[in-house]
C-alpha cells in the first residue's frame, strides 16, 4: 500500500507539481476557467493560465477539454446555469422580471460573459433549459410564436445592452458617481453644453443617484408594452 501511495503521489507531482486534494475533472476545469475569466477577462483565459489556476501542467487540461472552443462552450453553459428560470404558470411579467434581475446579477459577477452568451454554436444543457423555459413562459402567457420571438429578442437586447453599459461605465457604486461627474464637468465649457451641464448637475450629481436603478424602469416599460400586445391580459401594468 505504501508503494501504491508513493506512485499516486509521484503521478500527482508529475501532473501538477503537487499532490492535489481535489481530483481534476471536467467540471473543475470549467470552473477554473470561469475563475480565470472573472479575474482577468476572457482574454486572460488560455490553457496555460487555466493550468496555473488548477495547479496542473497544461497537458493535463487536455484530458478533459479538447481545445479553447470547448472551454468557452462549457463556461457559457455554466453562466446560463446560474440564471433563475421562469416557472410555468403565474404572472408572466413577474417571471420575466425575476429572470432578468437574476441574469443581470450573474453578468455583474461574470462581466466577460455578456458578449459570449449569444455567440456559441454548441449549446449545453443549461443553455437549452434556459431558452426553453423563457419561450415556454411567454407561450404560456398567450404570446404567439412570432410574438414570443419579438419579446425574447427585445428583453434580451435590453438586458445584455444594459449589462454591457454597467460594465463599461467608470463607476464603482453610487458613492463614486458625484466625484466622476464633477471631474467631467470641469473638462468642458458649460456655455457650449448647457443641457449636458443641467443633466449632470441636477440629476447625476444628486445624492442617491444610481445608474443601476434605471434597469427596472426600462424593464417595466418593455414588459408593459409587451403586455399591451396581448389580446387578453388580466394583470395590471407595473407602476
Amino acid at each position: 500500500m505504501a508503494k501504491a501511495a508513493r506512485k499516486s503521489a509521484a503521478k500527482a507531482v508529475e501532473d501538477g507539481g503537487a499532490v492535489e486534494r481535489v481530483p481534476l475533472s471536467r467540471d473543475r476545469v470549467l470552473r477554473g476557467a470561469v475563475a480565470v475569466a472573472d479575474a482577468g477577462g476572457i482574454a486572460a483565459l488560455t490553457i496555460r493560465t487555466l493550468a496555473q489556476e488548477l495547479g496542473v501542467k497544461p497537458m493535463s487540461v487536455y484530458h478533459y477539454v479538447a481545445n479553447k472552443d470547448e472551454i468557452l462552450d462549457g463556461i457559457v453553459d455554466l453562466v446560463f446555469s446560474e440564471f433563475e428560470l421562469p416557472e410555468p404558470g403565474g404572472d408572466w411579467r413577474k417571471q420575466m422580471r425575476r429572470r432578468a434581475d437574476s441574469a443581470r446579477e450573474v453578468l455583474r459577477r461574470h462581466p466577460w460573459a455578456t458578449v459570449l452568451l449569444q455567440s456559441r454554436l454548441n449549446a449545453g444543457p443549461a443553455t437549452l433549459r434556459h431558452h426553453n423555459a423563457v419561450i415556454g413562459a411567454l407561450r404560456g402567457a398567450g404570446f404567439t410564436v412570432e410574438q414570443t420571438a419579438h419579446a425574447f429578442a427585445l428583453i434580451d437586447s435590453y438586458l445584455y445592452g444594459f449589462a454591457m453599459s454597467e460594465t463599461a461605465l467608470p463607476i464603482h457604486g453610487p458613492e463614486s458617481v458625484a466625484d466622476l461627474a464633477e471631474e467631467m464637468v470641469r473638462r468642458f465649457p458649460v456655455d457650449e453644453y448647457p443641457h449636458l451641464f443641467e443633466f449632470t448637475t441636477q440629476h447625476i450629481m444628486q445624492p442617491g443617484y444610481d445608474f443601476g436603478a434605471e434597469f427596472e424602469f426600462g424593464l417595466n416599460l418593455i414588459l408593459d408594452a409587451l403586455a399591451s400586445s396581448l389580446p387578453h391580459d388580466g394583470s395590471e401594468p407595473s407602476q
